[in-house]
């Protein structure tokens, strides 16, 4: 159904459809939900917003669900699951279209799942994807530009994501619950909405706390609790699901050996061991703040940095900035291709180039050969990181080409070729 609308779209002159697209996604949103019978009427739903940090934080909540003993269902950037079934998302996209998703909760509905964790985005919600949902909860993580062009403006982007905090207070379900990351300045704004249980967490609910390379420990009601994720962002989504969990009363003892359990998220902050002695990371870090965040982590490492364009044809502004923060915190800097889309991909690193201090950065396209060369320069005790894709499977090219990748295969296979030689 998706591609027939797709097609319909080319027909349409683009003016008309411009003019017409708030009609046709909601058009489509209701077409779907008839289809598929308003399944979130009979299954309990938590949404993830927030510009970073929601896939961390709804792998999170599920490990927390699973372990009180709940059936779970999940759709997001990284996979799909619905109980004991999963596969990887390869759309490129974290929430497919209208039809994919009720299709997705009726299907979640029919397996007996008790929630469904669904991450929701600013091009998700302009498109109605949230449409038709009826929300248990939301769990608002944070919010830092991105998405502008396609937007318009950051207010638009932000109205887009309180566009789903908004779904909450029109849900007919009780209680209403939502959850919002205090240490954001945004958080008042989807506060305000209507709900029955308000809750925040902040960091400061975790002190005293350490964050190491490759794990912390913080305060959980009393006592530590140590954790195998490291940063403070990774801390920050910890505290999300941890209060979600709370405020559907799972009991603290299930929290605490969930989190124990838990052993991180593929493409996030994902260490990469084939024996090594140094850190070779693999991250999605795709804005300046999230870049900047993964670099701290290894604040005391000599850093060797591989990252692109984060994708062509958007958010060209942050190009610069991207260089910027590289340069800044990394010893050595390689620039790479990432997802050009039809935009040229010289033309993107240029930018790139064009913010890291005096131009000391070294330029490899192709990202396999990139990633080498970082790998190849690292000694012992250094830190390989490599951004900006995490876990997606495609490098996307000119007219819809897409070529498989993961970063994390070829990081193993490329250390796997240095450490054969020694």
């Amino acid at each position: 159904m998706e591609n027939i609308l797709r097609t319909i779209k080319k027909i349409i002159p683009s003016n008309l459809f411009h003019a017409l697209q708030p009609a046709y996604h909601y058009i489509f949103a209701l077409l779907a939900v008839l289809v598929y019978r308003f399944p979130s009427r009979k299954i309990k739903i938590v949404a993830i917003t927030g510009t970073k940090g929601k896939t961390s934080t709804a792998e999170i909540v599920n490990a927390i669900l699973e372990e009180a003993g709940y059936r779970t269902a999940l759709t997001g950037t990284l996979r799909f699951k619905i109980g004991d079934v999963e596969e990887r998302n390869k759309y490129k996209m974290t929430i497919p279209g209208r039809f994919f998703v009720q299709r997705f909760l009726r299907r979640a509905v029919s397996a007996k799942c008790d929630w469904v964790i669904l991450e929701m985005t600013s091009e998700g919600a302009r498109q109605f994807r949230h449409k038709f949902i009826d929300f248990d909860a939301l769990i608002f993580t944070n919010l830092s530009p991105e998405h502008i062009e396609s937007h318009g403006s950051f207010e638009n982007y932000l109205d887009a994501k309180l566009f789903i905090a908004r779904s909450l207070a029109i849900s007919p379900k009780r209680p209403r619950i939502i959850i919002a990351n205090a240490d954001d300045k945004y958080a008042r704004e989807f506060l305000a909405v209507g709900a029955d249980t308000k809750t925040t967490y902040s960091l400061k609910d975790a002190e005293p706390y350490t964050l190491e390379k490759d794990k912390m420990i913080f305060n959980f009601i009393g006592s530590p609790l140590q954790a195998h994720l490291s940063g403070a962002f990774n801390l920050s989504n910890m505290l999300a699901g941890i209060s979600f969990a709370r405020a559907i009363s799972v009991a603290p003892e299930v929290i605490r050996r969930a989190i124990e359990k838990f052993h991180g998220i593929r493409g996030r902050v994902e260490h990469i061991n084939a024996g090594q002695d140094f850190d070779v990371i693999v991250d999605y870090a795709h804005t300046t703040d999230s870049l900047e965040k993964v670099y701290e982590v290894f604040q005391d490492s000599r850093k060797i940095c591989v990252l692109g364009g984060t994708g062509g044809g958007r958010d060209q502004w942050k190009r610069p900035a991207m260089g910027a923060v590289a340069s800044a915190h990394c010893d050595e800097v390689i620039l790479t291709n990432e997802d050009p889309y039809d935009e040229d991909p010289q033309k993107i690193v240029s930018e790139i180039m064009a913010g890291v201090e005096g131009g000391k950065a070294e330029i490899i396209m192709d990202r396999r050969e990139a990633i080498a060369r970082a790998l190849s320069l690292a000694k012992t005790g250094d830190a390989v990181i490599i951004t900006g894709k995490g876990t997606d499977p495609f490098i996307m090219g000119p007219r819809g080409t897409k070529t498989p990748w993961d970063d994390a295969t070829i990081a193993r296979e490329e250390l796997a070729k240095i450490l054969s030689k020694k």
